[in-house]
């Protein structure tokens, strides 16, 4: 990897602009004219529009319009002026949470800040304006990015190869336990290799995607340590299984130290593991997946690699494999031959494509430069920080919330628990998580994963300084005091949000209506 010199960047991480946010909250009744947003149809008034038009050329002819394509009636559009129009979506876009706006802790999705030199490289008209049907010759540029950001992925990792079409983690998912499925197909045990092995700890996605693929999935239990629980994994090894699907760090944010034993065990039944990439955050430049004994594995580049989501783009789930799967890869494949990046789509054992193109092409421009701009020693560097942070985070709250895991080291996560101030005043986690926007933070993560009660999932990742920390954390602990000497107050929050609380049952039977409480 060829490093680009931190000075690259646009902003210093120290010079990124703090929320002033107060650390006692507003407490007041939000007013109305002020802190909501009417509907655009409520401002219409008949006559105000925002736009011109030129002269038609050519007269209507309504007469010659066939009668199906005739309206009936006007169509139902607001008229408004051109300003109100900008100060209406302005004003929608202030009420909306981002991570240019504030810190997004949420666990297990690496909310990263996303650098603007990534943007600048995506919106270069040389990549923005491509289209997808051009020749071979004439997208070589483009072409060689991604073949270098192939390369880049695989050595991170310590996979052979990589193929970047999946177009979301879950994809990703797919895409690798179709993999599994195609090998076993390939040897003629498909009929007996029905079973996935997943912790009971893991991603929802993970036995969604086993399921869909057509296995069995058996849940794999958990210790008390947040460890998978290596002799019931034992147990339930045997001729049926295809392989294991697991998170390392795994979701509860603690390091697998058991990972090579399993791994060795699963090649031993000859079966296959699974890594899901949503936490290689952890990892960078300190342990690759491909050295633990994995054989196939997604990632997240809208995690890992700055790339936005969350609202702000949409993902990447790139995968790579080990030497058992290369011949199931994706097709087609870019390469390099003849001195020139071609597109390879001969490989008869390929489960076929997975995505249009080659995946989300502007997401991998993002990625390329993030990986590009920090180098490998840069990447090193994240990994390291998102562990100090988490590390952090969880030393100043533990004692003031639950810690299921106070003793362990964790990772880029912290797990707590509001089940202590659920059973003492009645608060739950889902009023802390609340009661947090009030104090300008994002919610945390909450309920996941489902083997905690009142899981409170928090990562803070690298890009946080140590000052927005120490305002995260004092927030949490104020609340955590809130919670004893005004309850009510907590189970009633937000308080300065645009809206108040949804009626979540509600609105879950009746998809498209809202209902404030």
């Amino acid at each position: 990897l060829y490093p680009i010199p931190y000075t690259l960047y646009p902003i210093p991480y120290t010079l990124y602009p703090i929320p002033l946010y107060p650390y006692t909250p507003i407490h007041y009744t939000p007013i109305p004219t002020l802190m909501t947003n009417s509907l655009i149809f409520e401002k219409s008034k008949p006559g105000r529009k925002g736009y011109s038009l030129p002269k038609r050329e050519v007269e209507d002819n309504i007469q010659n319009l066939p009668e199906r394509f005739r309206r009936k009636k006007d169509a139902n559009l607001p008229e408004i002026s051109e300003n109100e129009v900008q100060r209406h979506f302005v004003k929608l876009s202030n009420a909306n949470y981002h991570i240019d706006k504030g810190m997004y802790p949420l666990g297990s999705c690496t909310m990263k800040y996303n650098p603007k030199i990534n943007e600048i490289a995506a919106r270069m008209s040389g990549l923005l304006d491509l289209h997808p049907f051009q020749k071979e010759e004439t997208i070589q540029g483009a072409m060689e990015l991604m073949y270098h950001l192939q390369q880049y992925l695989a050595t991170i990792s310590g996979m052979k190869r990589v193929c970047l079409q999946p177009a979301a983690g879950a994809q990703g998912e797919f895409t690798g336990v179709l993999m599994i499925r195609k090998y076993f197909e390939k040897k003629g045990e498909l009929e007996t290799r029905r079973k996935i092995l997943i912790p009971d700890s893991a991603h929802g996605t993970n036995p969604a995607t086993a399921a869909l693929a057509g296995f069995q999935v058996v849940t794999i239990n958990s210790l008390k340590n947040g460890l998978t629980d290596i002799e019931h994994f034992k147990a339930n090894l045997n001729e049926n299984v295809a392989g294991m699907m697991i998170t390392n760090p795994n979701t509860v944010g603690i390091f697998e130290t058991n990972i090579g034993e399993i791994c060795r065990l699963m090649h031993q039944n000859d079966g296959l593991m699974y890594m899901d990439g949503a936490n290689l955050n952890a990892l960078l430049g300190i342990a690759r997946p491909g050295d633990m004994g994995f054989d196939v594995m997604h990632y997240n580049l809208h995690k890992t690699f700055s790339t936005p989501h969350g609202g702000g783009g949409p993902g990447s789930g790139a995968v790579g494999v080990g030497e058992r799967l290369l011949n199931f890869l994706p097709g087609p494949e870019i390469i390099f031959e003849n001195n020139r990046y071609t597109f390879y789509n001969n490989n008869p054992d390929s489960i076929g494509r997975l995505h249009g193109f080659m995946g989300n092409f502007g997401m991998l421009v993002r990625a390329y430069t993030y990986i590009r701009v920090h180098g490998a020693k840069g990447l090193e560097r994240i990994s390291q920080n998102a562990i100090i942070n988490a590390n952090y985070v969880f030393s100043k709250l533990k004692n003031h919330f639950n810690a299921p895991f106070y003793n362990e080291k964790i990772m880029h996560e912290a797990i707590l628990s509001g089940e202590k101030q659920k059973k003492e005043n009645g608060v739950k986690t889902f009023d802390i998580a609340k009661r947090l926007m009030d104090y300008g933070f994002h919610p945390f993560t909450i309920y996941f994963p489902l083997i905690i009660h009142e899981c409170m999932m928090i990562e803070p990742t690298e890009s946080e300084s140590k000052e927005n920390l120490d305002r995260f954390c004092s927030a949490m602990i104020k609340i955590a005091e809130e919670s004893v000497s005004d309850p009510e107050m907590v189970k009633k929050a937000p308080h300065t949000t645009f809206h108040g609380r949804l009626d979540d049952a509600y609105a879950a039977k009746n998809i498209n209506v809202c209902c404030l409480v």
